[in-house]
């Protein structure tokens, strides 16, 4: 069935109109109260029961046509994730994603759900019957709201008006159901009537037209009435109520503009290029703009810099600005043209189901950079496209692949891509950037004009279906998805483009191409080959055409290959000859003749560069190897800004004087584009840096710099600051901030640097410059603490380390950073740059141990109530902190931020800072990953942050990044947790030794006819009580106690035959593979088996030939006399499975002699306990002690004194003797081989079984020495030096039956 008709088939109803009245706001209080009425037609006769959608909204009665009361219940499972204790004891990642997938799927109104099911009265039932239409009636309350709608209450005197206290809604996706009952999915338009009643000083904003505003009869309220004539889904209405200054746009008497209390200047310059935004946009589409009205709300303390709703848009304050501020005007434009575009596509057409919401978002980002080509320029776009570009594949080849649309069940994460409640944030923002480079991908394929063609369309078809009145599937046209969007590409282009679509929707990754040439002078060829690296994270293996561009000395020609394998060649013949001492003027891409010096090249080749894909027309990376000179050519010469960034981040592995000059030429050249030349000033560091030892002349940049801003009769001494030409002020603000990447032959800075950097400040003049210096005065800040490099420390004899005074450069940054910081409380600048400047400065300081580590002064700027970019900075320097000094305070004070700071901004940019900079990553070893911390985090995403589905996802981000997708390490295996190895398939394993099965005594006591099968059964690992612990040397086999620490994380048993062989050969796998410690990633698998005990084997001739068996058990005393003495309590618990059947008995020739495996097995305890964290290699031994109480056997694990250890002198002869005889017989056999090597066939073959039958009759005398099985006379004898060994470790306790 496709997926456009899920939501129709699933629903037995639609919604016609819904009306939203709030009778009343409580500021102090946080709360309102208010109804609801919803308008329902039913599509089935037999519908009874209705779902809707309300979250932390208190319900009070709910009545249907206004006369009949209806029962109904609630039932919200994302309250709490996990609500099965024993799931949410292993606080593993994946079953919380499980649960939390399955309870966000069972109030999905996509699928029919809801957390509110309303019982129709039997008196309505007629009705139904009928499909006449009803009407739902729900009285709510909402008090103290932790999600969906935000109380802003300043602390201040004054009224609530003159405080400037006001509330918003705001959402993640979609989550209108967190501020009132409805159906909350994007696939359900309907009409709205918006009534609410505030405060006289007060402004109510919502979506539609206003209609009138009406004062109570007591005249202490009014009550705004909007209409919303233009369907719309629940996901797109928004409120704001606040002291709102209000200013018509005076360009388009249909925008208003909103904002607090005394911004109304600034807010006048910030809207005042508005109506170019809808000009174009209608101009571009040839479609009008789809609402009557449109609002710009300016909010304090905002959830995002700018959320879109229909006719309305919410933006932070911050994002006002006065005519003196230049680099927060570009950002401001960019994000209001983002909120008109989202008008067209995402509040008017919006998504079918979330599988299509790559088509809303990525339409609308694609429109707004539009916008940006527009009003910027080409060169600003192209790199913007670029760095989009970039970003999502880095993130690809780091964290999985995007799949736009997943309902082919593709999914790379560890979390569910199918609801965006589920994913990640990060996810998400590279989703919506990767949406919109597929949209650019289109228009490659079918054309910029068709593209814009069937946008046209959309909103035509929309815009006639929303002005119908309301039948069953009359507003589907408002509803795009992804087969709709192909019909309509078919029908306005005529074109096929489902391959594209399968290729690059419904897979995720992108492509990856690595690439080099060869130049044939013979042939004038140049022969080409690119592969594809498929097989890495977040790639995808493409097929289909890749441009390439090969720029000649006669002109620049472009070629089109058809990529089809993994790896291809290609050949492309060159246009030009090689030139010989002829100039000629060289024509490039643009048409523009230039003269080159072509010198550097080869003299037989005409090639100068190559470029791969040049429009970025795919999802691709490319690494392409050319020579450093081509690089040059291709910086200096080619016009394209994403071509200069490529050849700059080529050069950085060419530091030559070559390269220093074309570096230096575009830096100087005032027609390059500031980025570039910014990126070149970059590079030209890294590059002066490694040719420090060559370096020739003052510093790099500084005459370019006193060239460029110097005076004229002093060039040491900057000009006053004229900004008028916004390019040179970039570049103003970028060469000290390079020229601070600068170190010497001891990697300091340069001491001129530091001073070129001090005058910087000592002589700015910003008295006549018509705009504002700050971000100028933040960026010296910035450059200042570039320039600190380690500070010199002295380590005392007792290994205390002492700071020693600070240098006289240091000293003079400290002061410069000091004069800034408290300039600023004074005369504080815009958005405080340079305060936020000061506070990464002192950080910076901290940390290179120029100051002492304090995170005080950081958890004060991170107060709530400091301006908010101050505090992120503080709170950045926190997370810092917290990583390089392990400081468990400040990071539960931080996860106190997360949890409970009021700007919920705050709280989710500290959740990414410490996923981006977590403390620890998984598999890493750290004080900070104790057990409370993971209870900590769990509780956070379990059920604290239940109404906050960004938060919540981040939090649980965070918790990936440092424990991983299974459950902790650092936790202890609870009693019912079964450990297994995926490896190892269908072998036995053990729980936890806290259990004691009731079968361990009958194992035990197993009789000697049960000998046979030590073939196929594992050995019982002994675990030894808490309270002492053994460490064994794998080098020397000495246990070592260690007390306070168990043995072993996890109980582990293998297999007798896995651990046999020989001590002169290194084993391929590991003795206990099956116990190895469980990666926190890996998940427990599979039933457990049975675990039997330890049988030794010893046979001899004559009468001495019964079985003797081993039995070990570990017991709680800690004497080595004692060890005959034996517990009846034993330490291991084993699991039997009745499912598998008892092999065969084999016979005594098949049964080995284990009589190494024993001591093997426990020189193998530490790769599985917890003390294997050191080197095995270097563990500490117990030093011997004086007096030994005999020599030891099985590697200290077993005493042989008489008492413990009968007598196997017969044994031991019989052990030599037969090891002799056998190397003998080989020996004999071997040289009998060779000696008929090349002939008769058959004697070979009989020669194979004759040795593979002697080898059975080796192994069948127990005792005799085998390649894989050592004999008890090379342990006893290895194990009787006094002097080389350890005395055995008191707490095992053995008994030899």
């Amino acid at each position: 069935m496709p997926k456009d008709r899920i939501i129709e088939t699933l629903k037995a109803y639609k919604l016609a109109h819904q009306v939203l009245c709030v009778k009343a706001f409580n500021f102090q209080g946080k709360s309102l109260i208010g109804y609801v009425e919803l308008t329902i037609y039913p599509l089935r006769a037999d519908l009874k029961r209705i779902k809707l959608n309300s979250k932390q909204c208190r319900i009070y009665r709910v009545l249907v046509n206004d006369t009949w009361e209806s029962t109904f219940w609630y039932n919200d499972p994302t309250l709490e994730a996990v609500q099965d204790e024993e799931k949410a004891r292993q606080r593993s990642l994946e079953v919380y994603e499980k649960c939390y997938n399955g309870a966000v799927k069972s109030t999905n109104p996509d699928l029919g759900n809801g957390e509110v099911t309303i019982r129709l009265p039997q008196e309505c039932l007629p009705l139904v019957a009928e499909l006449q239409p009803i009407r739902i009636n729900i009285e709510f309350s909402l008090e103290q709201p932790e999600g969906g709608l935000h109380f802003v209450l300043p602390n201040a005197e004054g009224t609530l008006a003159e405080r400037g206290a006001h509330c918003f809604t705001y959402r993640h996706e979609n989550s209108s159901r967190l501020w009132f009952p409805c159906i909350d999915s994007y696939a359900e338009p309907c009409t709205w009537k918006l009534e609410f009643t505030c405060d006289l000083e007060m402004t109510a904003v919502s979506c539609g037209d206003l209609l009138e505003v009406v004062y109570t009869t007591d005249k202490r309220a009014k009550t705004y009435h909007y209409y919303l004539s233009t369907p719309t889904s629940a996901p797109n209405i928004a409120l704001a109520v606040g002291p709102f200054e209000t200013l018509v746009d005076p360009n388009m008497h249909e925008v208003t503009h909103f904002c607090l209390p005394h911004l109304k200047g600034i807010l006048k310059h910030t809207t005042s290029y508005l109506h170019e935004s809808f000009e174009f946009y209608e101009e571009l589409m040839s479609s009008r703009y789809p609402f009557s009205c449109y609002k710009q709300v300016f909010v304090d303390e905002s959830y995002e810099d700018m959320q879109a709703f229909a006719t309305m848009t919410i933006f932070s304050t911050n994002l006002l600005h006065s005519a003196r501020v230049i680099d927060q005007t570009i950002i401001t434009r960019k994000y209001m043209a983002a909120g008109i575009a989202q008008q067209f596509f995402g509040c008017f057409i919006v998504m079918q189901c979330w599988f299509d919401a790559w088509l809303t978002k990525g339409i609308a980002a694609y429109l707004t950079q539009l916008f940006v080509k527009k009003t910027f320029g080409n060169n600003e776009y192209r790199h913007g496209i670029a760095q989009y570009l970039k970003e999502v594949e880095e993130y690809e080849a780091q964290s999985g692949g995007i799949v736009l649309d997943p309902s082919t069940g593709q999914n790379n994460q560890y979390f569910s891509c199918f609801q965006p409640h589920t994913m990640s944030p990060a996810y998400l923002e590279m989703y919506n950037k990767k949406s919109m480079l597929i949209l650019r991908m289109l228009e490659a394929r079918i054309g910029a004009t068709l593209l814009l063609q069937v946008f046209n369309k959309l909103q035509a078809l929309a815009y006639t279906a929303s002005q119908q009145k309301f039948v069953s599937n009359t507003w589907s046209n408002m509803l795009l998805s992804t087969n709709s969007f192909l019909k309509i590409i078919s029908t306005v282009t005529g074109k096929d483009i489902q391959p594209f679509i399968d290729q690059w929707i419904y897979q995720s990754g992108c492509a990856r191409f690595v690439g080099n040439f060869v130049f044939n002078r013979k042939r004038n060829v140049v022969e080409l080959e690119i592969k594809q690296d498929h097989t890495a994270k977040g790639s995808l293996k493409y097929v289909g055409p890749l441009e390439m561009t090969i720029q000649e000395l006669d002109g620049s020609f472009n070629h089109t290959f058809n990529i089809e394998e993994n790896k291809t060649k290609f050949e492309i013949t060159c246009h030009s000859k090689s030139r010989r001492n002829k100039k000629k003027k060289i024509p490039l891409m643009t048409g523009e003749e230039v003269d080159m010096d072509l010198s550097a090249m080869d003299a037989d080749s005409p090639v100068l560069w190559l470029r791969v894909d040049k429009d970025m027309n795919l999802l691709r990376s490319v690494q392409w190897e050319q020579p450093d000179y081509m690089w040059q050519y291709q910086l200096k010469y080619e016009r394209d800004v994403v071509a200069q960034s490529e050849a700059i981040q080529a050069l950085r592995l060419f530091s030559t004087p070559a390269t220093r000059k074309a570096l230096t030429d575009v830096l100087e050249c005032e027609q390059s584009y500031y980025k570039v030349r910014i990126e070149a000033s970059m590079c030209l560091a890294k590059v002066a840096n490694t040719m420090v030892t060559s370096w020739a002349g003052p510093p790099a940049m500084l005459n370019i710099f006193r060239k460029m801003f110097g005076s004229h009769s002093c060039p040491s001494i900057v000009r006053q600051n004229n900004f008028v030409k916004f390019q040179q002020y970039f570049i103003l603000k970028a060469i000290p901030m390079a020229m601070a990447q600068l170190r010497n032959m001891h990697n300091i800075c340069p001491p001129e640097v530091v001073r070129f950097l001090l005058d910087l400040f000592k002589y700015n003049d910003n008295s006549k410059n018509k705009y504002s210096d700050n971000y100028y005065r933040a960026a010296l800040v910035d450059a200042l603490a570039a320039t600190v490099t380690p500070a010199v420390t002295t380590v005392t004899i007792t290994g205390q380390s002492v700071n020693s005074d600070l240098s006289a450069d240091t000293k003079a940054i400290l002061d410069e950073i000091t004069r800034c910081l408290n300039l600023e409380k004074l005369l504080s600048c815009y958005r405080h740059t340079v305060t936020v400047s000061c506070i990464r400065a002192i950080r910076v300081l901290q940390k290179f141990g120029h100051l002492p580590s304090d995170p005080g002064i950081f958890r004060s700027y991170a107060q709530h109530g400091v301006f908010r970019d101050v505090r992120l900075v503080a709170i950045e320097s926190l997370v810092d902190f917290i990583k390089t000094d392990v400081n468990v305070s400040e990071l539960y004070w931080l996860l106190e931020v997360v949890e409970k700071d009021p700007d919920k901004h705050v709280s989710y940019e500290t959740i990414q800072m410490l996923s981006n900079n977590p403390p620890f990553r998984r598999g890493e070893d750290s004080l900070l990953n104790t057990e409370a911390l993971v209870n900590r985090l769990w509780k956070l995403i379990n059920c604290t942050l239940a109404h906050d589905a960004k938060l919540r996802c981040g939090v649980a981000e965070f918790y990936f990044v440092m424990f991983g997708r299974y459950r902790p390490a650092c936790l202890h295996v609870p009693d019912s947790f079964i450990v297994f190895n995926m490896n190892e398939k269908k072998k036995p394993a053990m729980i936890n030794p806290a259990i004691v099965s009731e079968q361990m005594t009958d194992m035990f006591e197993e009789d000697e006819d049960d000998l046979p099968s030590i073939m196929s059964t594992p050995i019982a690992t002994p675990v030894v009580p808490k309270e002492e612990s053994i460490i064994v040397d794998v080098e020397s086999n000495s246990p070592v106690k260690e007390p306070g620490r168990p043995l072993l994380d996890k109980p582990t048993a293998v297999p007798a035959f896995m651990g046999m062989h020989s001590r002169s050969e290194s084993p391929q796998a590991p003795l206990f593979s099956q116990g190895n410690k469980r990666k926190a990633e890996s998940p427990p698998p599979g039933p457990p088996a049975k675990i039997p005990t330890l049988v030794k084997q010893e046979s001899a001739s004559g009468e001495d030939s019964n079985p003797v068996r081993l039995k070990i058990k570990i017991g709680n005393r800690s004497s080595v006399e004692d060890s005959s003495q034996m517990t009846s309590q034993p330490s291991v618990t084993m699991i039997p499975d009745d499912t598998q059947t008892q092999p065969p008995k084999p016979t005594k020739s098949e049964i080995p002699n284990l009589a190494y495996i024993a001591g093997d097995s426990q020189s193998r305890l530490s790769e599985d306990s917890n003390s294997s964290q050191e080197d095995s290699s270097v563990s500490r031994p117990v030093p011997p002690t004086g007096k030994t109480e005999g020599p030891t056997s099985f590697r200290g694990m077993f005493s042989s004194s008489p008492s413990s250890l009968p007598p196997v002198s017969d044994t031991v002869t019989i052990t030599s003797a037969e090891t002799d005889s056998s190397k003998h017989h080989k020996m004999k056999k071997k040289k009998k081989k060779n000696k008929h090597k090349h002939k008769h066939k058959h004697r070979h073959e009989r020669h194979e079984k004759e040795r593979s039958r002697d080898s059975k009759d080796r192994f069948s005398v127990t005792g005799v020495s085998s390649p894989m099985v050592p004999s008890v006379q090379s342990v006893t004898s290895m194990s009787s030096m006094d002097n080389t060994r350890d005395s055995a470790p008191s707490s095992p306790e053995f008994e030899v039956i």
